[in-house]
């Protein structure tokens, strides 16, 4: 994964912010929006896109680009590093290949455990019983 060219690929929009912020909101376009156009990125090879695709399908748009908004802080140059932080970990996560698990099985000591302490349990179980002769 080549950062500098997913950042070069990014598209950049500033749009006002929603909610409470007084006079001073309504005037200033601080909240960043980053999209990312995967069908036209070049920094990706197909097996890369395939699995961005699989893990963040739920995120793509019909146009098959990823969008990332942030609104955080008051500054918009925070919130473009911000939101471009958020792309580059999404895209890494999406990337990174889950290990295989390794099929294992329990030690003989912790089965042997595993047993008695089912015996005594059991063995308590049966001593709360009423006699069968009365």
């Amino acid at each position: 994964m080549n950062k500098e060219l997913i950042i070069q690929e990014l598209k950049f929009k500033a749009v006002r912010s929603g909610g409470a912020g007084g006079q001073h909101v309504n005037k200033v376009s601080t909240k960043v929006e980053l999209t990312l156009n995967l069908a036209n990125s070049k920094a990706f090879d197909e097996s890369e896109l395939e699995r961005i695709s699989k893990k963040l399908g739920n995120r793509l748009t019909a146009e098959n680009k990823l969008l990332v908004q942030c609104d955080d802080s008051r500054s918009q140059r925070k919130n473009r590093e911000i939101a471009e932080d958020r792309m580059l970990k999404l895209l890494e996560d999406a990337l990174k290949i889950p290990k295989k698990r390794k099929k294992t099985a329990p030690s003989k000591a912790s089965v042997e455990i595993r047993l008695k302490t089912k015996r005594v349990v059991a063995k308590k179980k049966t001593s709360r019983k009423k006699p069968e002769g009365e």
